[in-house]
């Protein structure tokens, strides 16, 4: 019975890979520039406060329109989005009015 929990364990941790494909999912943008990543993402790569990921990032309404940058996630699961990146995403929009509060696009990697 032992040998049968043990091989569940197993089964288990393999499903918990580290990141190594690109994921993609939507969120809101929040005050501060942040983004915050699903605990699902985090639980199932092991996404870790101190690893490094590509992050490509776009306004869900806006097209052709991604702008890719490196980041770390903080240890409340956010990654905070450069100043320089959310202008070029506005200026792509066309509007002056902040970003905070749309509905975004994030695609990750592993750098």
């Amino acid at each position: 019975m032992s040998s049968q929990k043990a091989s569940v364990r197993l089964e288990k941790e393999e499903d918990n890979m580290p990141l190594t494909e690109r994921v993609k999912f939507k969120t809101v943008l929040q005050k501060g520039n942040r983004v915050q990543l699903p605990k699902l993402v985090r639980w199932k790569y092991k996404l870790e406060p101190d690893q490094v990921l590509k992050v490509t990032v776009t306004a869900a309404n806006i097209f052709g329109g991604w702008e890719t940058f490196y980041a770390r996630m903080d240890k409340s699961g956010r990654i905070t989005i450069p100043k320089l990146t959310l202008k070029l995403l506005q200026d792509r929009t066309g509007e002056k009015q902040s970003l905070t509060g749309a509905v975004m696009e994030v695609r990750l990697e592993p750098a």
